[in-house]
């Protein structure tokens, strides 16, 4: 946070504004400055994630450029006046030039400190996009067997590395509106942990009449469920735990988003609150770390060194393990068996918490 007080937290609507004041030309180099000016007191930096998507097509672009209004308001059109036969539709756009155009884009996340404490930022959750002439309007090879077919386009490539020709953008839009998009992440986990104990509670009556029942050699044997599982109800949700983590260990002297984004949901989901989040790292190491047979924990040690230096952070690979994809969590256990018997040593809170993860695991 820089040394102004702050006088507004963003809001969506808000936030809306600086994104549509942007101009295309300069919309990357603006956009950490003009949320700064909209919102006094906050430091903006932006990051980006090479994880492409698409929305549906949306207009209609003749041979000669000229454009042809919305797209499924043009094919509906042009539809009736051939009486809905998709076949003549097939011909007389299959070879006549007639393109679509869509918006292809990457999340983008915009994040500011609110103070001190690791969880203590701001997170906007952002789309950069561009739109982009992506086909022709008809497979024209293929005749299309259904409407929705040409509604959307499988027929296009959509590849990152595909060339399509550039129409506009790029323009930056808010995205996770299920409660993602503007977050103080502080208040979230807050708000993360008050859900997941509450839901847990209301589940109270029902597991205390819960009965595991186990059937051996000896006959059969009924324990209660709460009985089995003593610590249910102290449960911290594995969002929590990151943070945590992060704060007690040696990567804490770093500020964790300027390694990390989280992809947000919050929302009701057939009348239940789902509420969490899924790491996105914004540096990745080059290559996975799997247990292979044979492999020691002398030679884990130094592949998880290696990946803290290529990626600039202390005890990175921990939290890439946690994350469920770069390192296999069977690393981390073999590292942790490896500090109990005194074969490898860690910094002593980085040694604390692998051998809490090791005891009660957690993964995204």
């Amino acid at each position: 946070m820089s040394d102004q007080k702050p006088v507004r937290l963003p809001d969506p609507a808000s936030v809306e504004t600086v994104l549509a004041s942007l101009e295309a030309p300069s919309a990357d180099a603006e956009l950490a400055p003009a949320l700064n000016m909209a919102f006094p007191g906050f430091a903006f930096t932006v990051a980006t994630i090479d994880d492409p998507y698409w929305r549906n097509p949306h207009a209609v672009v003749a041979a000669d450029g000229t454009r042809r209004g919305d797209h499924r308001a043009w094919v509906e059109r042009e539809l009736a006046e051939l009486g809905g036969d998709l076949a003549a539709f097939w011909n007389r756009h299959r070879q006549d030039g007639t393109k679509f155009a869509e918006w292809r884009g990457a999340s983008a996340f915009a994040s500011a400190p609110t103070g001190p404490g690791v969880a203590d930022f701001v997170q906007l959750s952002l789309g950069r996009e561009i739109e982009v002439l992506a086909g022709p309007v008809v497979d024209p090879d293929y005749r299309p067997n259904s409407v929705d077919h040409l509604f959307e386009p499988t027929w296009v490539s959509r590849d990152s590395a595909a060339e399509a020709q550039q129409l506009a953008g790029p323009v930056y839009r808010l995205r996770g509106r299920a409660g993602g998009g503007v977050v103080h992440m502080r208040s979230f986990l807050a708000r993360r942990a008050r859900i997941g104990k509450e839901q847990r509670e209301a589940s109270r009556p029902e597991l205390g009449d819960r009965i595991i029942r186990e059937v051996g050699p000896d006959g059969t044997r009924d324990t209660a469920f709460l009985d089995a599982n003593p610590d249910w109800f102290d449960f911290v949700p594995r969002e929590n735990r990151f943070f945590a983590d992060w704060e007690r260990s040696s990567a804490c002297a770093h500020r964790i988003f300027d390694h990390w984004a989280f992809d947000i949901h919050d929302l009701e989901d057939r009348g239940r609150r789902e509420i969490g989040f899924i790491p996105r790292p914004l540096k990745m190491p080059a290559g996975k770390l799997a247990l292979e047979g044979g492999t020691s924990v002398h030679r884990l040690m130094e592949r998880t060194g290696a990946i803290d230096a290529e990626v600039g952070l202390p005890f990175a690979w921990f939290f890439f393990m946690t994350h469920g994809h770069w390192v296999d969590p069977d690393v981390g256990q073999t590292i942790a068996d490896g500090l109990r018997a005194g074969r490898v040593r860690l910094p002593d809170r980085d040694a604390a918490v692998l051998l809490a993860w090791a005891d009660k695991k957690y993964l995204f």
